[in-house]
């Protein structure tokens, strides 16, 4: 996928990045595997404590209190504050809980928001995914790319 998506955004002409939280690096690192990446793909920011969320992504505060860095208004303020940071046109962005720690009976291990814009279009989807870190790291990352892919058609 993330192959697919790099030639869709170098035919349109778009510069993305992103903004990871639970998956550290990986959509990145998916992205960055294919040669020439750099004419489509400007950076990422992983955000994984609140105060880098909030610094430099510029996510609210209040939301944060309110609902949690697992939420749909974290992920989808991650993608405007990473499009104005990075200075590009779309933005994937995660923010789960990829365990096996830190669930609660509300969003237990596995629980993913995941969000991505184009220019004022964000969309964004809660995933429940399961209890292994690996696999919900992986699955999350695969899940970004197929929803800018989808967004992108």
């Amino acid at each position: 996928m993330a192959g697919q998506l790099g030639e869709l955004l170098q035919k349109r002409g778009l510069r993305m990045g992103t903004a990871e939280s639970c998956t550290g690096g990986r959509i990145a690192g998916l992205i960055t595997a294919y040669p020439g990446c750099s004419a489509y793909y400007v950076g990422s920011i992983v955000s994984y404590s609140n105060e880098v969320k909030m610094n430099l992504l510029g996510v609210s505060p209040v939301d944060l209190d309110l609902y949690g860095a697992v939420s749909r208004p974290v992920v989808e303020q991650m993608v405007r504050g990473a499009m104005d940071a990075l200075g590009c046109d779309c933005v994937v962005a995660t923010s789960g809980i990829a365990g096996p720690g830190g669930g609660t009976p509300e969003k237990p291990v596995g629980t993913v928001w995941i969000a991505a814009g184009i220019g004022s279009n964000i969309v964004s989807r809660c995933y429940h995914l399961g209890t292994g870190r690996e696999d919900n790291i992986r699955k999350a990352s695969a899940a970004a790319l197929q929803m800018l892919w989808e967004l992108l058609i």
